[in-house]
C-alpha cells in the first residue's frame, strides 16, 4: 500500500489513543466494522474522502489533522 495510507493510519491510530478511544469506540460511532478499521490504521485500505470526513468528525479533529 501507499506511504499516504500508511501514514494516515499512523495518523489515525495515535490521534485516537491520545483521546483514549478503543477501534471499538470509533466503529460503533461509524456503524463501521473493526477489521476494516484496523486495515485503516494498518494502512492497508485506501479510503474515500467522505469516511476520511467521517473518521475525522468521530474522533473530534480536522481533515487536515488525519492527513499531515
Amino acid at each position: 500500500m501507499s506511504q499516504i495510507s500508511k501514514k494516515l493510519g499512523v495518523n489515525i491510530k495515535k490521534i485516537r489513543i491520545q483521546k483514549k478511544m478503543s477501534q471499538g469506540d470509533i466503529c460503533r460511532k461509524l456503524g463501521m466494522d473493526r477489521s476494516y478499521m484496523s486495515a485503516i490504521e494498518g494502512g492497508k485500505k485506501n479510503i474515500t474522502i467522505a469516511v476520511l470526513a467521517k473518521l475525522a468528525n468521530a474522533l473530534n479533529v480536522s481533515v487536515s489533522n488525519l492527513v499531515k
